[in-house]
């Protein structure tokens, strides 16, 4: 591990002020100095230092994805996902996860697996160096009810494993489920506390207990994981922070007292609304015979027009969303996640500032490692992006491969800037 040396660089530091032009140093895995330099100052040459000269780039940390789905893989239903054979299942998951580093995702929450050790097995591959990938959270599969949001079976054929979802029924069914779970290895328990439309339940049915939701974020407590929660409902969103449930996904429909509740506990909840489900689902699925006529049918259209309402909503009262939701179907490929800013900016009325920080600082908290990551400042971890432009001034920026120059994760580069022999690497930015 070699250590680098960022020069001539606008270092966004994800404090939320507008970016410096500095010189950063990375000694081992962590960020060693963080250096202003106008007025003609410079970092003294140092002997053993790679020296990557950015002219003018923009240097800043590297962005968390909220609600990562590896085992997604870009088809078009909950089955077809499901159905991939295992060996070609976890191929495709070790794939996926070098494309997000490769799109500048340097952690990832995953949000529910289609296979009970996926996001295990993946997780630990990337932590021994077996496989290429971000730092990772894995996530057991979906818990559902008999015929709620991840239950596939057919009447026919009503066995529990060959559901897209782990089905449970009662409070100590759902017991056993989460010490299921928690024995693989699992960081966190997903729940579906509501529907989705495209399955047949809408989104704002709600399906389990009380006592079921009280069980699980019990017994996933008692072992240390955290649970997240796909909760459209407002009744979802209510449960999830009476019960403590800490990630709530989606939260498309609340009412007042839902915005009052996740207001009075803002700081111990993270909204990941996947917008981009929503808006691509709504307006870009014809080629899957998803169609607007069929999707505003569904009620996808409303839901739209009912979560963009709701986040406005949070975001004027300092509640934290996150980019990140569904991609890996057939119209949100993997690799596209960045649109999530971009959405932030038109629908929500999020500055391009705070769409960097919800995709920089504020994730560090979302992955249990404060500010550990989501700064470029002298002791974080060495997560760090070169973008050729200025995100601050046009956001899609972030969804261009070719615009992101050089991925380092952990002091070590994934996609290294070139390097001439005796010279200091330079880019026209």
């Amino acid at each position: 591990m070699a250590d680098v040396l960022f020069t001539n660089v606008r270092v966004f530091d994800g404090g939320g002020e507008a970016p410096f032009t500095g010189d950063v140093l990375v000694q081992g895995n962590r960020i060693n100095r963080v250096v202003k330099t106008g007025y003609g100052q410079r970092t003294p040459p140092m002997s053993g230092v790679q020296v990557i000269d950015g002219a003018g780039a923009f240097l800043m940390p590297g962005m968390v994805e909220a609600h990562t789905h590896f085992s997604w893989n870009d088809q078009p239903s909950l089955d077809a996902i499901q159905r991939m054979p295992p060996e070609e299942h976890i191929l495709w998951c070790a794939e996926v996860a070098k494309r997000y580093l490769d799109m500048g995702w340097t952690s990832c929450v995953g949000a529910a697996t289609a296979k009970p050790r996926l996001d295990v097995v993946i997780r630990n591959a990337i932590n021994d160096g077996t496989i290429i990938g971000p730092r990772y959270l894995a996530a057991s599969q979906e818990i559902t009810v008999p015929g709620g949001l991840g239950d596939t079976t057919a009447p026919h054929l009503p066995q529990h494993e060959f559901a897209f979802g782990a089905i449970v029924s009662g409070a100590e069914e759902m017991r056993r489920c989460v010490r299921m779970f928690c024995k693989y290895g699992v960081d966190s328990l997903k729940i579906n506390l509501s529907g989705e439309s495209i399955t047949g339940m809408p989104s704002e049915m709600s399906q389990f207990t009380e006592e079921e939701v009280r069980t699980c974020v019990e017994e996933a407590k008692a072992w240390g994981k955290r649970v997240a929660a796909h909760a459209r409902s407002s009744w979802a969103v209510k449960q999830c922070v009476k019960q403590g449930i800490e990630v709530i996904y989606h939260a498309s429909f609340t009412d007042e007292e839902a915005l009052d509740m996740l207001e009075a506990k803002k700081f111990e909840h993270f909204v990941a609304p996947g917008l981009a489900w929503l808006i691509n689902t709504s307006y870009n699925a014809s080629q899957w015979g998803l169609t607007p006529e069929v999707t505003k049918k569904m009620g996808y259209h409303r839901e739209l027009e009912a979560a963009v309402e709701s986040m406005r909503a949070m975001r004027k009262r300092g509640i934290r969303i996150l980019p990140g939701g569904d991609y890996g179907f057939a119209w949100t490929p993997h690799g596209s996640n960045a649109k999530d800013l971009e959405y932030f900016v038109k629908y929500i009325g999020m500055s391009p500032m705070e769409a960097l920080l919800s995709a920089t600082a504020w994730g560090g908290p979302m992955m249990k490692m404060g500010k550990q990551i989501g700064y470029i400042r002298e002791g974080c971890l060495a997560d760090i992006l070169l973008i050729d432009g200025d995100p601050l001034a046009d956001i899609t920026i972030l969804q261009d491969k070719a615009r992101i120059l050089a991925v380092m994760k952990d002091g070590e580069f994934h996609r290294a800037p070139p390097v001439r022999s005796g010279h200091a690497t330079r880019w026209a930015a």
